[in-house]
């Protein structure tokens, strides 16, 4: 059975050509984002999101070079989508996580809590988009491209209002850095 005939009877919910398309393609596009990614795991996820997201997608599915190469250009995506959240998430934890520094216990503790403080308000003070999309990135997990869709709107507004977010907060919580540096 070719492409055509299987995507025509996924798009009509057909369990089978799932099946069948899944089979064919799985093992290849976990291969290809575990390369990607240079984490065999994470390719493995990022296979099952793309697999996922062909059922949910069936019957809007337009697919107009072959099955395999929209499948590939899917993980290729999301395998950049989280290459780019890794990024992100490195240059942000500065801002986030408190360097353990050699303090005593309880001034640590009074510290920590003075600073979580501070990011939470550092947090609500961000404009609404901006909030939005880095609550859903930052304390939901979500990729890009599934806030870009939650939210109704492009991967690039996401990425622009996280940029956004972290410059606001990094101004925000410049002192709490400085004082960390300084120990």
């Amino acid at each position: 059975m070719n492409d055509s005939d299987l995507l025509d009877r996924l798009r009509e919910g057909d369990a089978r050509a799932f099946d069948s398309i899944f089979r064919e393609h799985y093992p290849h596009l976990v291969s290809f984002a575990g390369h990607m990614l240079r984490d065999h795991a994470a390719g493995e996820e990022i296979a099952q999101d793309v697999m996922v997201e062909l059922w949910r997608r069936r019957v809007s599915l337009e697919v107009r070079s072959s099955l395999r190469a929209y499948l590939v250009r899917a993980a290729r995506n999301r395998c950049l989508n989280d290459i780019r959240h890794r990024r992100i998430r490195r240059t942000a934890e500065p801002l986030l996580v408190l360097d353990a520094t050699p303090v005593a216990a309880a001034d640590a503790g009074v510290a920590t809590g003075e600073l979580e403080s501070a990011i939470k308000d550092a947090v609500a003070e961000l404009p609404e988009r901006c909030r939005e999309v880095f609550e859903l990135s930052r304390v939901r997990g979500l990729r890009y491209a599934e806030i870009a869709e939650a939210m109704e709107i492009s991967v690039k507004t996401v990425e622009a209002q996280m940029g956004k977010a972290l410059r606001l907060l990094r101004e925000r919580l410049a002192p709490w850095l400085a004082d960390t540096d300084e120990g």
